[in-house]
Formats: C-alpha cells, structure tokens, sequence
C-alpha cells in the first residue's frame, strides 16, 4: 500500500515548481543603515531651544533651595563649559563706582563772546520780575529752616530731587518732607525708614533710587557731625551728587563759588548762541569757566535756567515781557534762536499786530 501512494506522488508536480521563478530560500542579509533624516530645525530655532535650555539652568542657580540636598550632575565637560561661557556672557559681573575724569580745561581761554553783554543785560532785564519755576520751587528758594547746618542740608538735598524732574514736583516733594513729624533734618531723615522717605518724595523722577541715595548721603552727613561736606568734591563723593549740583550748593549752602552748575537748558542755548561748543553740560561748564567773568559764575545758572523755563513752558508770557522790554527786538530774536516761534505762537496769543511793529523797527 505504501508503495502505491509513492508510486502516485511521485508524478504530482511540486508547488515551487508551478511558480514562474525558483523559490530559494536564502539566509537573510543584513540590511543598511537607514539614511538620517534631514532636520527641519533652522540653526535659529536650536540656538534658541539651546539658551532656554541654558537659561533654565541658569535660573535654577540663581535661587537654589537650601534645604535640599546637593544634586549630582551628569552634564559633560563640553555642556559645563559651554554653560559656564553662557553664563559669564548673560550675567555681567558687578560693575565698580568710578570716578569720571574731570573735564580738561580749554588749552587756552576762549575770547568773551562779542553778544555776551548785551544778551545777558538783556535776559537779566527779562527775568527781573522773578516769575520763573525755579525762582518759587528751585534750590534757592526751597530750603527754609533757621538753622544753618539744616538749612546747608535742605539745601542739597532739593538739588538731589531735581535731577530729571520738574521744580514744580521738587517743590511738592521738600514741602512735605518738611512737613513730615521732625522736619526735613539729617537725624530725622536718618532715622526714617526708607518706605516713609520714598512715599514722600514720590513722584519725583527716580525717586528709588533718590531714597537710596538720599539715606546714604545723610549718613555721610552724621558721621561729619550733622553737616553736609565743605567743599565741591566733597559733595561730588556723594551718592547722586555731580559737579552741577555740588557748585550750586556750595554758592547757595557755603557762599562760596566754586564753579558754575550748568544745567540742560544753560547747555543747549548757549551751544545756540555759539558761546560754547561742546556735547554735554560738564563740557560746558568747563569752557564757560575759561572766560566767563567770576562775577557772573554764582547769578548765571537762576538767570537763564528761568530764562530757558519761560521760553518753553510759558511762551505767552515770554512774548509779552519781551514786547515790552527796552529791546523788543532782540528780546523776541534772541527767543527765536533758543526755540520760540515768535510767528506762531504769537499769532496763537493774538499777538501778531505787536509782533510786527515790533521787528519793523
């Protein structure tokens, strides 16, 4: 039986043989490596990925959680440095106070401007009528205690809230101080904790930074027995202190003229009128030193700072004053060259008639 059925499968025709092609099975071959494939990621966007990653560290350095233990790191050597550089790069190291080098004179004396007698006799005559902020909210007219040495501290420090603000606000600001329990004195102002002195001089421009600046000048001012510095680089030592505000101290505080404080408005106009040239108020100042008369260095700054005050912030009244100086003229000429449109603004104030009678003449 068996040799039967051989005998029949025999010429049954197997199933590779019905195929087109011959099925051999082959060991399996290893097959490539697939190609990588091309990042989508601009070198923008892993640059940026790459610095949250680094400031995340960075952040997390900042602020450790001292009651936590150490935690190990497995960043490499490369990663270290690399964050290490960011990190020294992102994080400026703290920068030391230096001293700005003084200004260095003019080799030689600039010559007396030829205008200069006539303009300031002709500013002097606008500004007699004392009507300028600065003549009510100014330095001069802000410190009020009977005490010298409080009247000396007053003093300096209206001129510490002057800076990048308005006289009207400094006004407020010394105002209340004065009026605070204790009045505006060194043991007072050392004794007052810093919230309470920033609320009262709120509002003027910086004023946490004048806190600080105000708390560390009253200390020096204790420790020199209540009393401000005597001399102008004593007073420039003085945090928030420059060589403006410390020249007008000591004419207003110590009666002595140092120098003259030259403020923005003093700097721009007389770069105007041609009686400097320079690129800021210390420049200024240096050049105005070398042939301004001495007898003008403690006048000049009330006079044209007023003067610079009216022309940009009461221009009506500017033109009035000027239409009815001995000089109207070159009153109203002189406020042309320092910003005033004399046309338009005098025909916004129905001055236009007067105006032209006045440059005919």
């Amino acid at each position: 039986m068996l040799a039967r059925i051989r005998s029949l499968t025999s010429h049954v025709p197997s199933f590779q043989s019905l195929l087109p092609f011959a099925f051999v099975a082959t060991p399996p071959q290893s097959l490539p490596a697939p190609m990588p494939k091309k990042s989508t990621t601009s070198a923008a966007t892993s640059r940026h990925f790459s610095t949250k990653r680094t400031r995340s560290a960075l952040k997390a350095e900042e602020v450790p959680d001292e009651d936590s233990p150490p935690q190990s790191t497995t960043t490499s050597a490369s990663t270290s440095a690399s964050t290490s550089a960011t990190t020294s790069a992102s994080t400026p190291s703290p920068k030391k106070k230096k001293k700005k080098a003084a200004t260095p004179p003019p080799s030689k004396p600039l010559p007396i401007p030829s205008d200069f007698e006539e303009l300031y006799s002709l500013v002097a005559e606008l500004r007699a009528d004392n009507t300028a902020p600065v003549d009510t909210d100014g330095a001069e007219a802000l410190a009020l205690s009977s005490d010298p040495a409080t009247f000396r501290y007053q003093t300096l420090i209206a001129l510490m809230l002057s800076s990048q603000t308005k006289d009207a606000m400094v006004g407020q600001a010394m105002r209340r101080m004065q009026a605070h329990p204790g009045g505006l004195t060194i043991a007072n102002v050392a004794a007052m904790p810093s919230e309470t002195l920033k609320e009262l001089i709120y509002g003027v421009g910086f004023h946490n930074n004048k806190t600080k600046y105000i708390k560390e000048a009253t200390d020096v001012c204790v420790s020199l027995g209540n009393d401000i510095p005597k001399t102008a680089e004593g007073l420039c030592d003085l945090p928030g202190v420059g060589p403006k505000m410390a020249h007008i101290v000591m004419s207003i505080a110590w009666g002595e003229v140092s120098g003259i404080g030259v403020d923005t408005h003093m700097h721009r106009m007389f770069n105007i009128l041609g009686w400097v040239k320079s690129k800021n108020p210390e420049q200024t100042r240096v050049q105005l030193e070398s042939w301004l008369p001495k007898q003008y260095w403690d006048k000049i700054n009330l006079l044209w700072v007023g003067f610079g005050q009216e022309t940009q912030q009461q221009k009506e009244k500017s033109l009035r004053k000027a239409l009815a100086c001995s000089k109207p003229k070159l009153a109203l000429k002189l406020m042309k060259r320092v910003g005033l449109d004399y046309n338009s603004e005098g025909k916004r104030y129905g001055l236009e008639e007067e105006i032209k009678e006045a440059i005919g003449k």
